[in-house]
């Protein structure tokens, strides 16, 4: 006869539900609401179906912001994780000079996102912050709240700045939890550093890189407060990315219906990329580990 289990332990369990069903599960569900019905007023709505997705998929302003934040995502990932893993790699290991190279990396991610931005808006105005004022006076003309280029260059930059760091961290630890042994058998194969790092370095971080991968593409998606607060989405649209995009639908304009609908939408969006790039980087990690073992 077997031994009953012991259920109690579900109890545990429940406070974690209830909390994850208030913060996630209902809200989700009332925009799933919302999505379906034309708001009249708060007593009236009329079921509509699937009009709002319709008529959101067609809406012209939508595929350019999508556009932007595809390639606003796309260089994010593309410039701040070799840059991440580079300046892993040339931090001290160890010692007072490790600790203060820590603190000073973690610095830009204690600051608030809208204080980012504010800090940005001066830093590059071209009469009195101290990067448009220097690239002025370079000879090169910089003015991002006039210049479509010249604004997405500065989100651009001000994100790799606030965010590399993060990169920067989880590539540090990753390498610090190598163990030394895998070193020691490279040296006395006479491994080059290039080798070391592909054959034992790069391979021993794909778990924190698919970490930080993921971690930054939804981030890079879902930004809003930086260049909110830095360009207002302008000039023109410039900077106008997809969380702003729904923002003004669902705020400016109050059109809740069809912003409720593209907030499904949005969330499917980061859903499928999301799962896009974590297979791909299972499939570039399982051809890696593969591979043969570090060559001079």
């Amino acid at each position: 006869m077997s031994k009953p289990v012991n259920q109690k332990a579900w109890f545990l369990v429940l406070p974690v539900v209830l909390c994850v069903a208030f913060s996630a599960v209902l809200p989700l569900m009332t925009v799933v609401n919302y999505s379906v019905q034309d708001i009249i007023s708060p007593t009236q709505r009329v079921f509509v179906g699937a009009e709002w997705f319709r008529s959101v998929l067609r809406d012209e302003a939508l595929h350019g912001a999508l556009y932007r934040q595809l390639v606003f995502s796309g260089c994010v990932l593309a410039i701040q994780i070799p840059l991440g893993i580079g300046l892993a790699l040339t931090m001290p290991a160890q010692g007072w000079k490790a600790s203060a190279a820590l603190v000073l990396l973690a610095m830009p991610l204690l600051i608030p996102w809208n204080v980012v931005g504010t800090i940005w808006q001066i830093f590059a105005r071209p009469d009195i912050g101290l990067l448009g004022f220097g690239v002025n006076r370079l000879g090169i003309p910089y003015n991002y709240t006039g210049e479509n280029f010249d604004a997405w260059i500065t989100v651009l930059v001000m994100d790799v700045w606030h965010w590399t760091p993060l990169v920067v961290l989880l590539c540090y630890a990753g390498l610090r939890a190598i163990p030394d042994a895998y070193y020691q058998a490279a040296r006395i194969d006479g491994a080059s550093r290039f080798a070391i790092f592909r054959y034992i370095q790069l391979p021993k971080l794909r778990g924190v890189l698919m970490i930080a991968v993921l971690l930054r593409f939804m981030d890079s998606f879902m930004t809003y407060t930086e260049p909110f607060v830095l360009t207002g989405g302008g000039p023109g649209n410039a900077t106008t990315f997809l969380s702003e995009y729904l923002t003004q639908k669902a705020v400016g304009q109050f059109d809740l219906g069809p912003a409720a609908a593209f907030s499904l939408i949005y969330f499917l969006i980061i859903l499928l990329f999301s799962f896009v790039l974590y297979n791909w980087m299972q499939r570039v990690g399982t051809g890696g580990a593969a591979d043969g073992g570090p060559h001079g």
